[in-house]
């Protein structure tokens, strides 16, 4: 039995990529910053083949706890990094956590003598911090793949920004180091939605999603989503996990950042169907998803099912 460990196994995605290596058979060690916080986790313990999972502490910041979760590990999904929207600190919730973090992990997996594949969860913030905007030089509905050329801005929302310097991290580790024993694999999600497998409510994606199927407005920033009825291009949570366990398991991919994404749809429509309503417009493909249906074999669910499901 391989041993797969998963930062951030708890959360929104992760919770849906631990369920999906349990499923297949795999013992599972997924971290937790506090461990004491047992409602950050107890869902976990209702997934078939829970015997198999552990739960270990560690903080992605502490590079001795990293090194120590990582080194008995087959496979690492790293998951760990925040996605904040309304922040206080960018330095201390945002960069420090997403940058330093995924140095610290580079170092760690460098020092794994029996590791065959690491697979980042990243964000198409890693393509375009200007998401869900469109990327310098493109309109709403110009369509965006892996051949684009990344775009970044000072001006975007920190989280972007983050994501964007860790995604070079990674990139400038795989270059200077050609020779690696065991591949690399980025899988870049657009706005994730669909049903949570926990009750948890501290979720980004679960509350941005009952924002808008409320149409409350907390901050500026959603505010501006439902004023401008912005385009915003979706993908299901449990595709994602798919994705993420397709490409832990295959070989031939190293290097590769894949876009997952399906149809976009305006805000409003979003509204709509998150209240069981059909969309009044057709969704579009902006990013396009092309690459992840060739080299991972995917097949996602369209938008609107994903919706009805939260």
């Amino acid at each position: 039995m391989k041993k797969i460990g998963i930062i951030g196994g708890s959360g929104f995605i992760g919770s849906y990529v631990t369920k999906q290596f349990l499923d297949h058979g795999y013992e599972v060690k997924v971290s937790t910053t506090d461990i004491s916080k047992e409602n950050k986790y107890q869902h976990l313990m209702k997934f078939n083949h829970s015997d198999n999972l552990q739960i270990s502490e560690m903080n992605v910041e502490d590079k001795a706890s990293l090194e120590e979760f990582v080194s008995d590990c087959d496979i690492v999904v790293h998951g760990g990094t925040p996605f904040i929207l309304d922040f206080q600190d960018a330095e201390t919730q945002l960069f420090n956590p997403t940058i330093k973090g995924t140095e610290n992990f580079i170092e760690a997996i460098s020092k794994n003598k029996i590791l065959e594949k690491v697979v980042f969860i990243a964000s198409v913030a890693g393509w375009n911090t200007n998401f869900p905007f469109p990327a310098d030089g493109k309109s709403f509905t110009d369509a965006f793949d892996e051949n684009d050329t990344r775009f970044t801005s000072t001006e975007s929302h920190p989280y972007a920004q983050a994501k964007f310097m860790a995604n070079q991290v990674v990139d400038k580790f795989i270059s200077k180091n050609p020779k690696l024993p065991f591949e690399i694999t980025t899988v870049s999600p657009v706005g994730v939605m669909g049903k949570s497998l926990s009750n948890r409510e501290d979720s980004t994606s679960g509350g941005l999603q009952y924002l808008i199927k409320n149409k409350i407005a907390p901050d500026a920033f959603v505010q501006m989503l439902f004023d401008n009825d912005i385009l915003f291009s979706l993908v299901d949570v449990e595709d994602v996990a798919k994705a993420i366990f397709k490409a832990a398991t295959r070989t031939g991919i190293h290097g590769k950042d894949y876009l997952l994404s399906t149809e976009s749809y305006k805000i409003s429509d979003m509204n709509l169907m998150l209240n069981q309503q059909e969309p009044k417009e057709k969704g579009t493909i902006v990013y396009k998803n092309d690459l992840a249906k060739k080299d991972l074999n995917m097949d996602f669910k369209p938008v609107k099912e994903c919706l009805n499901n939260f």
